[in-house]
């Protein structure tokens, strides 16, 4: 019997014979008195239609566990921008006159997130999604308020750095939650919401700092957002479920052994698996030095995620470098005050949004398309087309809102190239991440923690090299050798994989080999 994936048709209980073996469902009532004490007893779901596969789950309970790790998703990036606007009155109170400084308040948090799903993306594959989602948070939620205390700008990055940490958790266990529960023709819609989130976050949170800071101090940007994190948090307690198949097989093992136990009296040699130990021990040892290196592993083994994992880190590179430089562009140029130059993050909203929500509507249309051209096999490839528009706005985008801020055009021409960057950044993020989590179902955490770090690096250091660079430069040549760059990385790419996407990931020991099945049907 094949190790099934994620991906793969939903298993029928069957016999695996290990001495004399049965499998014995949930729900069975099959009398344990004559069970051969050596036999191994293999536990699956109770057929195709188990209602206790998160991929039976309906409709309505599926979108709250959506619509939370969303949520969850969207507070941390509005976190880790939302001083942005605010960095101003940080760096007067702290004393901070050196311009990388200042961008550092802001971009050390995503250094966090680039430390953080390395470790929290395995152990949610070991210990399940919710638990090490809901933690992280918490820590989040202590270090975030913390930031309001901070008395030195020492204190103020560390406990950035600490809070997105925390604050990473949804990047790498939302996308593989939402791999546990939707089926490939159905998960476009939920992966393009869920994508929305760490995109329109650090968009609102710059405008709503640059309001709050002016009104009353920058304090108040980190505790107005503990405060929204608390109410996310209950409501995550309330309907964020186990969803991930070897842990919840792994309790239906455990169950059906007290079971045994109870029934036959005395100590016995009864061995109860999961089919998920028929590949690789799950052993927490071995799981969790497994899945703490794999991470890694699959940076270094892997073309997908090193190439995916570099464009999209020059694309998250580019989104923080435009939340971080927008400030001195309406402030220097256009000579807005704070509060009203914070509104032109709107723009940059405007195009994630509209982008976003046009792509959602037909990222499964176009994926069940091919589908059917393909004899009803789905391939993670069949996510790539939205992209190619993506690799076009980008750079286009970048020329506009560089040159028109050089030049000194109206305001509402930088903000429409802004706009045109959001949509660029949107196609590419929500297409690579949806390759990600269908070619990499089982491991999908870990490769989405592989490509968060890299993005998250990126995203670090672009806002502190900035200056530097439109300093030596101007906003229109630093933004055309950014947009030379984005067509060099990002438009051969899409191509290249949908041509040769299918034949990387059948030599490759972690990618999912799609197989015409009833479970993709």
């Amino acid at each position: 019997m094949p190790h099934p994936t994620l991906e793969s048709p939903i298993p029928q209980a069957t016999s695996m014979p290990v001495a004399r073996t049965e499998t014995i469902n949930d729900s069975s009532d099959s009398k344990l008195e004559g069970l051969d004490i050596t036999n191994t007893i293999w536990i699956d779901w109770d057929g195709p239609d188990d209602p206790q596969n998160p991929r039976n789950w309906d409709s309505q309970r599926k979108w709250a566990a959506t619509l939370v790790v969303s949520s969850f998703t969207f507070i941390s990036p509005v976190a880790s921008s939302m001083i942005a606007p605010a960095s101003g009155n940080v760096a007067h109170e702290f004393g901070i006159i050196t311009s990388s400084i200042v961008a550092m308040t802001t971009s050390i948090f995503l250094l966090g997130y680039a430390v953080g799903p390395l470790v929290l993306g395995p152990l949610s594959e070991i210990y399940g999604r919710p638990r090490v989602l809901q933690l992280s948070n918490v820590f989040f939620l202590a270090w975030n308020i913390a930031c309001g205390f901070a008395k030195s700008k020492n204190q103020l990055i560390l406990f950035r750095f600490l809070a997105g940490i925390g604050g990473s958790a949804p990047f790498s266990i939302g996308g593989g939650v939402l791999g546990d529960i939707w089926r490939p023709e159905e998960r476009g819609r939920a992966i393009g919401i869920y994508n929305l989130a760490p995109l329109l976050g650090p968009v609102i949170g710059p405008v709503c700092g640059a309001w709050i800071s002016h009104r009353t101090t920058w304090r108040w940007v980190f505790w107005s957002t503990s405060i929204f994190d608390v109410v996310l948090q209950v409501l995550g307690f309330i309907f964020l479920q186990e969803t991930y198949a070897p842990v919840l097989l792994e309790r239906k093992a455990s169950r059906m052994m007290k079971s045994i136990n109870a029934e036959t009296g005395h100590a016995n040699t009864t061995h109860v698996r999961t089919i998920y130990d028929q590949k690789a021990c799950r052993h927490w040892k071995s799981i969790f030095s497994k899945a703490l290196t794999r991470p890694f592993l699959l940076f270094l083994r892997e073309p997908i995620i090193q190439l995916f994992g570099l464009y999209l880190a020059f694309v998250y590179g580019l989104f923080y470098l435009f939340l971080t430089t927008i400030p001195g562009i309406f402030s220097q140029i256009y000579h807005q005050p704070a509060e009203i130059g914070g509104l032109n993050y709107i723009a940059l909203g405007i195009g994630l949004m509209i982008a976003s929500q046009v792509n959602v509507r037909f990222m499964d249309r176009v994926y069940i398309h091919f589908k059917e051209k393909n004899n009803g096999v789905g391939e993670p490839e069949f996510r790539l087309p939205p992209m190619i528009p993506g690799t076009i706005f980008l750079p286009i985008g970048l020329l506009i809102s560089g040159w028109a801020a050089q030049t000194h055009l109206p305001w509402i021409v930088t903000d429409l190239g802004m706009a045109l960057v959001g949509v660029g950044i949107v196609l590419n993020f929500q297409s690579i991440q949806a390759y990600t989590v269908d070619a990499f179902t089982l491991h999908s955490a870990s490769a989405l923690a592989a490509t968060t770090c890299l993005r998250s690096f990126a995203g670090f250091g672009f806002p502190i090299l900035a200056p530097a660079m439109y300093s030596a430069v101007g906003y229109g040549k630093g933004n055309t050798i950014l947009a030379a760059a984005a067509v060099v990385i990002g438009c051969p790419t899409p191509w290249l994989f949908w041509k040769y996407g299918k034949h990387i990931r059948s030599h490759s020991k972690y990618a999912h080999k799609h197989q015409a099945t009833r479970g993709d049907q």
